[in-house]
């Protein structure tokens, strides 16, 4: 489906295992250099490096700007979403392996991409419990960041069984819920509400397997929203009929899916 990711000396190090080498940081960088660094890191396609950076702004106990909120989702999402990409091929070979030593091979290859994926979620549910959830002053920042709370707590679900997928799960429909309690006083048109419910209905449908609810949700929020098209600024318009579109496609895709069950494993939903 569619889915809309304190300084001791001179340097603080910053040692992102397996996101890549790591990387230095002045301890006296400001928040705009920083951000300056994460812009040219974006631009490099060097993620790795973007998300230090972000997370060098996001330790400074401050409420991200909208540029800022932006430059860290992206970071994370980049470097997550290869390895989400990867899991899903390996775990695919995996399940064609009959002989039980070459199974057993491809398993534990996917473990160390599960141990990676564990790594990058938990670093930035740490971020946002720590310093950017708190530093919210505004329903719209709050939302944002209890967003991606549950959507990292969801890709722990993805991959994770037993018990552990129980946890994440739970912990992503409290995060979830959480947003969508703040999300009542931003007009229903807003994009970062409109990516929180596409989002939302993903993780119901994909993780919870509520199917209902999670069409109930996507119509009833599309519907709403367009009636309301009017009254978007042309800053704003561009973002929130795209994710109406993504809403609109993964509702096509579920009722198709509902019609035809065993098709559905061939199919990808979309989210923000």
């Amino acid at each position: 489906a569619f889915c809309l990711t304190s300084p001791q000396s001179l340097y603080t190090h910053h040692n992102h295992t397996h996101l890549s080498m790591s990387t230095e940081i002045p301890a006296n960088l400001t928040r705009a250099d920083a951000v300056l660094l994460a812009r040219c890191a974006e631009q490099a396609e060097r993620f790795s490096e973007m998300v230090t950076y972000m997370k060098h702004v996001a330790q400074m106990d401050v409420d991200l700007t909208v540029e800022e909120r932006n430059l860290l989702s992206v970071a994370y999402k980049n470097v997550i979403g290869t390895r989400r990409a990867a899991w899903r091929v390996v775990n695919s070979i995996e399940q064609q392996q009959k002989d039980e030593k070459r199974h057993n091979l491809v398993a534990e290859y996917k473990k160390k991409i599960e141990q990676e994926l564990s790594e990058i979620c938990n670093d930035i549910i740490n971020i946002l419990d720590k310093y950017l959830i708190p530093a919210c002053n505004s329903d719209e920042s709050s939302v944002f960041h209890l967003k991606l709370k549950a959507d990292y707590y969801r890709y722990l679900a993805e991959f994770s069984s037993g018990d552990s997928k129980k946890e994440a799960a739970s912990n992503a429909e409290k995060a979830y819920s959480e947003a969508m309690k703040h999300a009542e006083d931003i007009p229903i048109t807003n994009p970062i509400r409109l990516g929180l419910v596409l989002n939302y209905t993903v993780f119901n449908y994909e993780i919870l397997n509520a199917h209902i609810e999670a069409c109930n949700m996507a119509k009833e929020t599309f519907q709403k929203a367009v009636e309301e098209l009017d009254t978007l600024s042309e800053e704003t318009y561009k973002d929130s009929t795209l994710i109406l579109q993504l809403l609109k496609d993964n509702l096509s895709l579920w009722t198709s899916e509902e019609e035809q069950e065993d098709e559905g494993d061939s199919t990808t939903i979309e989210e923000a």
